[in-house]
């Protein structure tokens, strides 16, 4: 009888023990992201543009998804280390990359051996012309004076860049073949320099995104030419189009975030969800107003095919420049 005593009793410890741990696993199973502080990758280093508006956005974001959302800068290889690193996260969530066209300039110039398709792409949060610039007081006071001297004067314009391959010698070179007879010298100076070599006069111009430029434009330190976009900004509503002048250019900058390949559909949904809400916050809208950008939120199989076209575009222009290379899977 003690012996039965016994095994019953020990019999309903390891139910209750069963119980424990089924109740557990439920638990965790479905406990409800976010449960801790997720990652926003920065590809580029503190103070730019890409710093300034991923902040912004990474503390809108943690308010909508009540835990912190916080930035860390890894810049490198004009993305690439901000891309690998996420492609090799755990696909949970708790990694997010702040992409924009360079997850198309840095797997087309073959900084990294594979696709853009190698991430998965939440969407675009906003984008932004490129302008051409040149220094105030240049000699040429209109986009046509300068695509006229550049005819006629082959590889004597010096042009700034940020780096070779970035969305900005892209656009650089987008310009170029716009320009019948033109060629530049391109100066991949970095994107602290980019801004001075112009200023000192080591460089005739430069293509940076607006958010960069604008500040030196309002200063009359910089002029800006065109811009190579479907219509004109309204913070420069005076800037043309190459296209209105009769030049063929056209390659905006976006912005917008990736995770991991495998992330759950419903986890992706809510971090969706979030950045949509986080780029219509009156903080970032406000940006936005201020600094040139344009808030226009673009998820889905929209977001896919654009990035597809734009992936295109982007080869088809590393291609003219003999930049591009072909990467594995």
């Amino acid at each position: 009888m003690r012996e039965k005593k016994k095994n019953l009793k020990k019999m309903v410890s390891n139910i209750f023990v069963s119980i424990c741990m089924l109740m557990g696993l439920t638990s965790f199973a479905y406990a409800e992201f976010p449960e801790k502080e997720i990652q926003f990758i920065i590809p580029f280093g503190a103070g730019g543009g890409a710093d300034i508006e991923g902040r912004l956005l990474a503390k809108e974001m943690g308010k909508i998804l009540g835990v912190p959302v916080v930035a860390v800068n890894k810049p490198g290889g004009g993305g690439a280390v901000t891309y690998t690193f996420t492609k090799n996260a755990k696909p949970d969530g708790y990694t997010l990359a702040w992409n924009s066209t360079s997850i198309l300039t840095t797997t087309n110039i073959g900084n990294v051996p594979y696709k853009h398709d190698a991430l998965d792409h939440l969407g675009r949060v906003e984008y932004q012309p490129m302008p051409l610039a040149v220094r105030y007081d240049a000699p040429w006071k209109t986009f046509k004076d300068f695509a006229e001297h550049c005819a006629k004067n082959p590889r004597t314009l010096k042009i700034a860049n940020s780096s070779a391959g970035s969305a900005t010698h892209v656009a650089s070179i987008a310009y170029e073949n716009a320009i019948q007879g033109c060629k530049f010298i391109h100066l991949p100076v970095g994107v602290k320099r980019r801004n001075a070599t112009v200023l000192s006069g080591e460089a005739d111009g430069m293509v940076g995104p607006l958010t960069a430029l604008l500040n030196l434009s309002k200063a009359k330190k910089i002029r800006l030419l065109a811009i190579a976009s479907d219509n004109r900004n309204s913070v420069i509503p005076n800037v043309p189009t190459a296209g209105e002048l009769g030049y063929k250019a056209n390659l905006d900058l976006f912005r917008g975030l990736s995770v991991p390949k495998g992330t759950p559909a419903n986890v992706k949904a809510k971090l969706t969800e979030a950045m949509i809400q986080a780029a219509k916050s009156d903080a970032f809208s406000g940006l936005a107003k201020k600094k040139g950008f344009t808030v226009d939120p673009l998820t889905g199989n929209e977001f896919d095919r654009m990035i597809s076209m734009e992936d295109t575009v982007v080869r088809d222009i590393m291609v003219s420049a003999g930049l591009y290379q072909s990467k594995k899977k």
